[in-house]
């Protein structure tokens, strides 16, 4: 017996902004190109990464995110790793490679939705400080306090007195959190515009993967042009000495996987260290925000 079809979710709506007429170059670049082909012309390599080099490679890192998971431990180290980027680009599977062989005693995830209404009166940074680790701890934010900074300006979730307010006391927070001896290292994931509707349609189409898009997701491909405008205020005014963006061009999940680990690894000192697994990420992908405007528009 045939299942029934599942419905689309948002009654089609990524579809329907695939098939629309000004669409037509993207549609046209996802059409004719092949499963493992990058789509974003700019992007420094054709094709993804092969997957025995990428197994590879992952498992490698794998042994050296174990090492530094029992150096965090045992001497007290605190850790946070922010994953912010586009949507699509892949934060979710990067952060799945993170901790999938990972204590989560030791290394969790904060992955918070939408404000409660007592949160929402709080001071902003608040309900973020509540995850912050302890001695021994490493702390993986799925977004972060950069919600402020990105998407509730686009969405006119904050008012512009309160995104201001952000600004002017995000480098304080930063810097406390460093002051206090926690090591911040910054990811934002970056995809272009084809890729980033090709995977769009591969998640509404899979009954499995529907559950990945929100209206966020289907209104902001209408507001890629205000995307980037935040994007790029955001990185003018927080990527500082002490507390750097490391921008990662994320068309290939695979690469991107690799080259976000390593700029975690290539970071930190801890026992039983293997520089050549652990060293600096290839830096044609994976760089400071000078790299950003090189996705395609």
């Amino acid at each position: 017996m045939t299942e029934p079809a599942t419905p689309l979710p948002f009654d089609g709506a990524i579809s329907a902004f695939y098939r629309a007429p000004e669409q037509a170059d993207l549609r046209a670049r996802i059409e004719r190109a092949g499963k493992g082909d990058i789509l974003d012309p700019t992007y420094p390599y054709p094709r993804r990464m092969k997957r025995a080099l990428y197994e590879a490679e992952m498992a490698a890192l794998q042994r050296q995110l174990v090492r530094l998971q029992a150096d965090v431990k045992a001497t007290g180290k605190r850790l946070v790793v922010v994953f912010e980027g586009r949507d699509a680009a892949g934060k979710g599977g990067t952060i799945k490679r993170f901790r999938e062989n990972l204590n989560p005693r030791v290394a969790r995830v904060v992955a918070l939705s939408k404000p409660t209404e007592r949160e929402a009166g709080e001071w902003y940074f608040q309900r973020y400080v509540r995850h912050l680790p302890s001695a021994g701890e490493i702390v993986l934010f799925d977004r972060s306090w950069y919600n402020r900074g990105v998407v509730e300006k686009v969405f006119g979730f904050c008012t512009d007195a309160q995104r201001a307010a952000f600004f002017r006391q995000l480098p304080e927070f930063e810097d406390m959190l460093v002051d206090e001896g926690i090591t911040l290292v910054k990811l934002w994931l970056n995809v272009g515009r084809t890729e980033q509707l090709r995977r769009f349609l591969a998640r509404e189409s899979d009954p499995l993967k529907q559950w990945k898009l929100s209206r966020i997701d289907v209104e902001g491909l209408k507001r890629w042009d205000a995307y980037s405008e935040a994007i790029a205020e955001t990185f003018e005014r927080s990527h500082r000495p002490r507390s750097p963006w490391t921008v990662i061009r994320s068309d290939d999940k695979r690469r991107a996987r690799i080259a976000a680990i390593r700029a975690v690894l290539s970071r930190l000192d801890y026992a039983g260290k293997d520089r050549e697994a652990a060293r600096a990420p290839d830096a044609r992908i994976c760089a400071g925000p000078e790299i950003w405007q090189g996705g395609e528009s």
